[in-house]
C-alpha cells in the first residue's frame, strides 16, 4: 500500500541490484536519472502501480538489466528505442498501459531476449514483414494481444526463432536473473524469480514461476487477416497457442495435428471454415481447445481428447453437428479404423479374391464336364 513518487534520490544507490516496488499505489513519472543505475541494476519491476508519461531511456551502452516490468501502469506514447541497450535483457513486460507505437522490430536485436510481453495496449500497423526476421535466438514467450495489429499473422516474420526444437518434458528449472555479490570476502548467491499474467482459457492467470521449457504465443483481439500457414505445425514444442478474435479465414491447418506438445489451442471468433480435422486427437496434452464462432462444418471428431470438451468450444457454428453439441449429424461420418484393422481387411479381400478364383476355374471345369455329359446322353437318346 506504499504511496507517493519515486524520488530521484534514489539514483544515487550506485550498487542496486534489485528495484522491486511492484503492486503499490506510487505514481508520478519515472525519474530518468535510472538510466544511470543500468551498469548495476539487473530487475527492475514496476509491475501494478500508476506511473503515467513516456518511459524513460532506461538503458545505458553497458547496461546489466535482465528482467523489465512495467506492466499495469498507465505508461503512454512510444517506446524509448534505448532498450536495443538492454544487451543481457531476458524479460520485458510492457503489458495492460497505453502505449502507441509500431511493432518494436529493432528488439530483435536483443541476444537474450526470452519473453516479450506488449499486451493491452495501442500497438499497431503490420508486425514486420517476408523480407524481415526478428533475430532473438532464445525468444519463446511472446504475447502481442490487444492491439491494433493488422496483415498477415506474422509467423514468418520470427522464422530464426520459430523453428523446431526439442522440449525436454523433465526440465522444470523455472527461468531466473541470478548473480553473486560480494560483501568484503562473503559470497553471496543472489535470484530472482520471473513471473508473469497469462490470459488461459479466458481468464487472467498468474504464474508466479516459469518454466524454462515453457513457450507460449498470443496474438488475439487484434486485426490480423488472411488464413493461418500450414507451416506452423511443423513449430513443434509450443504449450499455448490462441489466435482467437481476429479475421482469419480458411481452414484449421491439419499440420496442427504434429504438434505434439500443445495444451491450450484457441481459436475462436474468427472466420474459420470447412471442417476441424480428425488429426487434432493425436494432441494427447490438449486441455483446452476452443473453436466457437466461425464457420466451421461437417461432424466434430469424436473420441479421445475431444470428449473431454464442453458445448462451448464449438458454439456459434450453424454447420457443425455431432456432441457435445444438441444438432446431431443426420449422416455422421464413421471413426477411421485402425491400422490393424485395415490391415486384417485388406488380407481378408485377398482371400476373397482367391476364393473367387476357385469358384471361376471349378465354374469353368464343371461347364466342360457338364456339356461333355450333355452330348453323351443325348446320343444314347438317339441309338
Amino acid at each position: 500500500m506504499l504511496r507517493g513518487e519515486i524520488s530521484p534520490l534514489i539514483c544515487n544507490l550506485s550498487s542496486l541490484y534489485s528495484l522491486d516496488l511492484s503492486n503499490n499505489q506510487f505514481k508520478g513519472i519515472l525519474p530518468h536519472c535510472l538510466r544511470n543505475l543500468s551498469s548495476s541494476l539487473n530487475i527492475l519491476n514496476l509491475w501494478a502501480n500508476k506511473f503515467h508519461g513516456m518511459i524513460p531511456q532506461l538503458c545505458a551502452k553497458g547496461s546489466t538489466l535482465k528482467m523489465i516490468d512495467l506492466s499495469q501502469n498507465q505508461f503512454e506514447g512510444v517506446l524509448p528505442r534505448s532498450l536495443s541497450n538492454c544487451r543481457m535483457l531476458e524479460v520485458l513486460n510492457l503489458g495492460s498501459n497505453q502505449l502507441n507505437d509500431v511493432f518494436p522490430s529493432w528488439l530483435g536485436t536483443l541476444p537474450e531476449l526470452r519473453v516479450l510481453t506488449l499486451q493491452h495496449n495501442g500497438f499497431y500497423d503490420l508486425v514486420g514483414s517476408r523480407t524481415t526476421f526478428f533475430a532473438s535466438p532464445k525468444l519463446h514467450i511472446v504475447d502481442l494481444s490487444t492491439n491494433k495489429f493488422t496483415g498477415n499473422l506474422p509467423f514468418e516474420y520470427f522464422q530464426n526463432w520459430m523453428l523446431p526444437r526439442k522440449v525436454d518434458a523433465k526440465n522444470y528449472t523455472h527461468m531466473q536473473a541470478s548473480t553473486t555479490i560480494w560483501f568484503g570476502d562473503l559470497e553471496v548467491f543472489e535470484y530472482y524469480l520471473y513471473s508473469m499474467k497469462i490470459i488461459l482459457k479466458g481468464k487472467e492467470t498468474l504464474y508466479q514461476k516459469i518454466r524454462e521449457a515453457f513457450a507460449f504465443v498470443d496474438l488475439s483481439s487484434n486485426e490480423f487477416n488472411g488464413t493461418i500457414p500450414e507451416f506452423i505445425g511443423n513449430l513443434n514444442g509450443f504449450q499455448l497457442l490462441n489466435l482467437s478474435n481476429n479475421n482469419l479465414t480458411g481452414h484449421i491447418p491439419i499440420s496442427f495435428g504434429n504438434m505434439s506438445t500443445l495444451e491450450s489451442l484457441d481459436l475462436s471468433q474468427n472466420k474459420l471454415s470447412g471442417q476441424i480435422p480428425r488429426q487434432l486427437m493425436q494432441l494427447t496434452f490438449l486441455a483446452s481447445f476452443n473453436a466457437s464462432h466461425n464457420q466451421l462444418t461437417r461432424p466434430i471428431p469424436y473420441d479421445k481428447q475431444f470428449d473431454i470438451f464442453e458445448n462451448s468450444s464449438f458454439v456459434g457454428n450453424p454447420g457443425l453437428c455431432g456432441n457435445p453439441l444438441s444438432k446431431k449429424c443426420e449422416n455422421p461420418e464413421p471413426s477411421p479404423l485402425p491400422s490393424s484393422i485395415i490391415e486384417e481387411d485388406q488380407d481378408s479381400w485377398f482371400h476373397i479374391e482367391f476364393d473367387w478364383k476357385r469358384i471361376l476355374m471349378g465354374y469353368g471345369i464343371g461347364h466342360v464336364i457338364g456339356v461333355v455329359v450333355g452330348n453323351i446322353v443325348t446320343e444314347k437318346k438317339r441309338h
